[in-house]
C-alpha cells in the first residue's frame, strides 16, 4: 500500500532486519530451552530408576578393570564399599558451592584389602580461595570403615575451564578428575567416585559436609521457554502495530500541512494592499 511506501527507506528496512534477527533469536532461545528441558527429564528419570536399584558392591557395579566411558552407564547407582581412607592423598576440588557460599569438595582414596582403591567424596568444606589443600583439622577416620554412596562418572574438562597441570603431585584440582588422580596414586582407582551419603562409623563434627544429592525438579526451563516466546510475540505483534501508527502519524502531518496552506493563508493575494502601498506603486 502507499501509506507503507516509507517503510522502503534504508532506514526503515535496517529496522525491519534488526526485528527479525531479534525474533528468530528469541524463538531459537525458547526452544533450546525446551530441549534443555527434555534434556533434563531424561536425566530425572535416569536418576530416580538407579537410585531406586538396590545397593550393591562397587565392584559388582563397576570395576577397576572397566574403563571411565563405561561409569555413565551406572551412573547415580548406590554402591558400598569398605577400605581404610588415606589421607597423604586426598585432594580439594575447588569452585564448589554450597547454599550461595563459596568452598570445596575432600576426595579421598578409600584403600581396600584388595590393594585396589575408589575414590570417595566425603563432602564439601567452607573455602573462598585460601586453601590449597585439605586442611589438618578436616577429621579422617583411623581404621577401616564401610561407605555408600552415589557412584558418579569422573569429570573432565570440557571446551572451556581451567587446566589442572599434567605432572606432580596436586593437592587441589578444579574438577573431580578420578583420571588425574590416578596419575599420583599408586592402587588402581575405580573409574569413578562415591558421592557420600552415609558411613560406619559415622563421620564427626570435624568432618566435610555431606553434599546433598541430585534434585529431580525440571528447573526453570519451561518458564524460561515461555518467556521468550512472549519476548519474540513481543515483536511480531507489536511492530506491525509501530509501523501502522508511523503511516498515521505522517498522514495526519501531510493532512495538516495542506490544512495551513501558503504563508499568509488562502485569500492572500485578494487581500487590498495597503495605502501606502498604494500611493507608492502609483
Amino acid at each position: 500500500m502507499a501509506r507503507y511506501r516509507f517503510t522502503l527507506r534504508p532506514w526503515w528496512i535496517l529496522s525491519h532486519v534488526f526485528v527479525v534477527v531479534v525474533v528468530v533469536t528469541f524463538v531459537n532461545l525458547g526452544f533450546w530451552q525446551l530441549r534443555r528441558l527434555d534434556e533434563k527429564r531424561d536425566r530425572n528419570r535416569v536418576v530416580t530408576s538407579r537410585t531406586a536399584e538396590p545397593v550393591a558392591p562397587v565392584d559388582d557395579v563397576l570395576s577397576t578393570d572397566d574403563s571411565f566411558a563405561d561409569a555413565g552407564a551406572v551412573a547415580f547407582r548406590r554402591v558400598t564399599a569398605t577400605g581404610t581412607y588415606d589421607a597423604d592423598r586426598q585432594v580439594l576440588v575447588r569452585g564448589r558451592s554450597r547454599d550461595g557460599a563459596p568452598g570445596s569438595w575432600v576426595l579421598t582414596p578409600l584403600v581396600r584389602e584388595d590393594g585396589t582403591a575408589v575414590v570417595v567424596n566425603r563432602g564439601w568444606i567452607a573455602n573462598s580461595g585460601q586453601l590449597e589443600r585439605v586442611p589438618d583439622d578436616v577429621e579422617v577416620p583411623d581404621g577401616e570403615v564401610t561407605v555408600t554412596g552415589l557412584l558418579l562418572p569422573s569429570e573432565s574438562r570440557g571446551d572451556y575451564g581451567p587446566r589442572d597441570p599434567a605432572d606432580g603431585a596436586l593437592t587441589n584440582l578444579a574438577r573431580a578428575d578420578i583420571a588425574r588422580m590416578q596419575r599420583q596414586i599408586d592402587e588402581p582407582l575405580v573409574p569413578a567416585y562415591v558421592q557420600l551419603t552415609e558411613q560406619r562409623p559415622e563421620p564427626g563434627r570435624a568432618a566435610p559436609q555431606l553434599v546433598p544429592p541430585p534434585t529431580v525438579d525440571e528447573g526453570p526451563h519451561l518458564s524460561y521457554a515461555f518467556q521468550w516466546f512472549f519476548f519474540a510475540s513481543i515483536g511480531v505483534v507489536g511492530y506491525p502495530i509501530i509501523l501502522r501508527r508511523a503511516a498515521r502519524d505522517r498522514e495526519e502531518d501531510a493532512e495538516d500541512d495542506r490544512a495551513v496552506g501558503p504563508p499568509g493563508g488562502d485569500d492572500a493575494a485578494e487581500r487590498p494592499l495597503p495605502s501606502a502601498t498604494v500611493d507608492l506603486v502609483r
